[in-house]
């Protein structure tokens, strides 16, 4: 259950990162660093939630890997 939680979480999380890095590549503009200020405590802690979701999703693949591509 923990891990299935974790697991949608993470989803979002990566989602987040790579639509704020996908607007960073195509318009130069961090919507992190927008809301909540260039490298402060908040825009590190989302990079540190972004970042810790990603490495969850990789394990979860090495764990299940007969799920890759479902959310569970």
């Amino acid at each position: 259950m923990v891990a299935k939680i974790l697991t949608q979480i993470s989803f979002w999380l990566v989602i987040i990162g790579a639509l704020n890095w996908g607007l960073v590549g195509v318009f130069g503009f961090n919507l992190v660093d927008g809301i909540f200020g260039v490298m402060s405590l908040m825009s590190r802690l989302v990079y540190i939630l972004v970042g810790a979701g990603a490495i969850w999703l990789i394990v979860d693949l090495f764990r299940a890997p007969e799920t890759l591509g479902k959310i569970k």
